[in-house]
């Protein structure tokens, strides 16, 4: 016979192992972006496995490159920030693919006029779990859409509508305004459709089932 005191304990239930590995990734493009965005350099090294790659439309190479260059900008008064939406992850074993919905904003001056530019668009990372923890081994970012205003909105700005032309639909407005300022900007990123985010996308299949490194 059960005793009532035996009864009454609450059962000891185990979290879904997936459920686990889920948060543990969106704690961790979380964190990407707030000690970015904050400067916190010695938090923000330990989301990246140690080869990580960083591609973005103004720098391309390893993450730790990335913090190098990101920290000099931040010292220079640089400021692109991120805001983020949305999760999607795909798990397979110790490797993940995530989808974030996010926006990157940066301020400058365009033709002498202080401007703010919007990009709104995915995070697209690889992920692999090595010693029971997750890390970044590549962050591609899907530039969607963008739009750039005046900070101040009775000021009037007038961009050259061919050099705007000439620069990808989904990060023109950016890469237009950090062209300006003396960034080099990578013009055949991921948009929303066309070959380069197909491309992104077998490589997150391949990723997935263990065929690329």
């Amino acid at each position: 016979m059960t005793s009532i005191a035996a009864s009454s304990r609450p059962e000891r239930r185990t979290m879904d192992p997936h459920l686990l590995d889920r948060l543990a990734i969106r704690d961790l493009v979380e964190n990407w972006a707030v000690w970015r965005d904050a400067g916190d350099w010695e938090r923000f090294a330990t989301v990246w496995h140690e080869e990580g790659w960083m591609s973005a439309t103004w720098f391309q190479g390893p993450a730790r490159d990335f913090m190098r260059v990101s920290q000099e900008g931040f010292a220079k008064g640089v400021r692109i920030l991120h805001f983020l939406g949305g999760t999607s992850i795909d798990l397979s074993g110790e490797r993940a693919i995530a989808q974030t919905k996010m926006t990157i904003s940066q301020r400058a001056g365009v033709h002498d006029v202080l401007c703010d530019v919007v990009c709104t668009g995915r995070f697209y990372d690889f992920l692999e779990k090595r010693q029971g923890k997750w890390g970044i081994v590549r962050r591609q970012p899907i530039y969607e859409k963008d739009r750039i205003d005046p900070v101040d909105p009775a000021a009037t700005l007038r961009l050259d509508q061919q050099a705007l032309a000439a620069l990808p639909e989904g990060y023109r407005h950016l890469a237009y305004m950090q062209e300006l300022i003396g960034y080099k900007v990578k013009r055949d990123m991921p948009g929303l459709t066309g070959a380069e985010v197909e491309k992104l996308y077998g490589e997150g299949r391949e990723w997935l089932a263990g065929k690329a490194k």
